[in-house]
């Protein structure tokens, strides 16, 4: 097939979906053809070395990649990301007709950021088919000036692609859900959970260097891997971790905006088995993990999360390691469905004190068990052969005009979720 991909951030940006997904359809032997912006992700300047301008393609091994320019000025007011947002929406309508003629479908990786661009490419390509791939319906933190007026129309455009698109495919079943509500025909929504990087992510064996950065006696360890932010609401797990101070060591391997808050409460608490470990490479995480005896996965009791799968979740599946999550919906539902570790809900810092300290008496042999239960869920369900192969399945599809010859294996995954 010929492929165009449309994203608002692609590789050597922190895009790893997309940039996979292209990589694995060429190597399928597809053509594919991205039009994405130029890399500035996340400080909003664009990196030492590019040059914004209207000519620049790459080409390679029957992948093409167009950059356009757009806002990228480091403002991150509602004011700057929208300017962002409609500077490439407005660039990518100047380039796509043409680059686009003759692709056979578009697929489009939409957060809020593409969604102006995917609903002026819709006005401008005509008949093409459409395969948009959301991961999230709208994010919590939209643009909004203060009267509402920007997130608004946002989510106006977002919801035009997803009523105009052929198929919609979501990284989430309650997402499916979600898509529906806002009008979108259940018949034409799929779920494609999303891999990681197995380059990466695979099982290890910790050697001397993780163990002394991860452990400090034979007390059962749990680790937090990525960003300490305000969707994670580390909070609760310190104030769990404090209740348990001679069972269970915490470790917060990162940072982000919360990290201030989150160490000024374990100083409050004198939580001396709550230790701190700067970000680290991706490259240096299975290590860390395999040191660790659990991986602990947070999200924020808020509505719009209980339809999102964390990422670290599907890192710490592939590795092999077993998992605590503090979160609900989908999270929970599917580590409680593949056996691979122990839930409870968001923002209980009692019941996560409760699982932490069950997770520390969980014999060894069991707490591996349950790693390979969930590395075995990961190669079934959410490996990068399985989204991919998923993903060009709707791609051909649609291509074929044979969506609506689909709904009789419509999701069939997606049932083992909710069971």
């Amino acid at each position: 097939m010929r492929i165009g991909l449309l994203t608002y951030h692609f590789p050597p940006e922190p895009a790893f979906i997309p940039g996979s997904l292209a990589e694995e359809l060429t190597a399928r032997g597809h053509e594919v053809r991205v039009l994405t912006g130029f890399p500035d992700y996340p400080g909003g300047h664009v990196y030492p070395g590019w040059r914004q301008r209207w000519r620049y393609e790459t080409h390679s091994r029957r992948l093409t990649v167009r950059r356009v320019p757009r806002y990228s000025t480091g403002d991150v007011t509602p004011r700057g990301r929208m300017a962002s947002w409609l500077s490439f929406a407005g660039s990518a309508a100047l380039v796509g007709r043409r680059f686009f003629s003759g692709v056979d479908v578009l697929y489009v990786h939409q957060p809020p950021a593409t969604a102006f661009a995917t609903a002026a490419l819709l006005r401008l390509l005509g008949p093409v088919p459409l395969v948009l791939h959301v991961p999230d319906v709208w994010a919590e933190d939209l643009p909004d000036g203060g009267d509402g007026r920007w997130a608004a129309r946002v989510r106006a455009a977002m919801t035009l692609t997803y009523r105009a698109a052929t198929v919609v495919a979501v990284t989430a079943p309650s997402l499916r859900d979600a898509v529906v509500g806002v009008g979108v025909d259940a018949a034409k929504v799929r779920v494609v959970l999303n891999w990681t990087d197995e380059r990466i992510f695979q099982p290890a064996t910790a050697g001397p260097a993780a163990c002394r950065l991860v452990r400090r006696d034979d007390r059962c360890v749990v680790m937090h891997a990525g960003t300490i932010g305000a969707r994670q609401g580390l909070e609760t797990a310190v104030r769990a971790a404090a209740a348990l101070e001679k069972t269970v060591d915490l470790v917060l391997v990162g940072s982000g905006a919360d990290e201030r808050r989150v160490r000024g409460l374990a100083d409050e608490l004198r939580a001396d088995n709550v230790r701190f470990v700067d970000r680290r490479s991706p490259l240096d995480m299975p290590e860390l993990y395999a040191a660790a005896d659990y991986q602990l996965v947070m999200s924020r009791d808020v509505p719009a999360l209980r339809s999102a799968v964390p990422d670290k979740l599907q890192a710490a599946l592939s590795c092999g390691a077993p998992v605590v999550v503090s979160t609900g919906g989908d999270t929970a539902a599917l580590v409680e469905r593949t056996r691979a570790g122990l839930s409870c809900p968001p923002e209980d810092w009692a019941t996560l004190a409760d699982r932490f300290w069950l997770a520390a008496h969980i014999p060894p042999p069991a707490r591996v068990e349950m790693g390979r239960r969930g590395r075995e869920a990961y190669l079934r369900e959410m490996s990068l052969p399985a989204g991919v192969d998923r993903v060009e399945a709707l791609l051909r599809a649609v291509a074929d005009g044979r969506t609506r010859n689909m709904s009789h294996d419509r999701n069939s995954h997606m049932t083992q979720e909710r069971h």
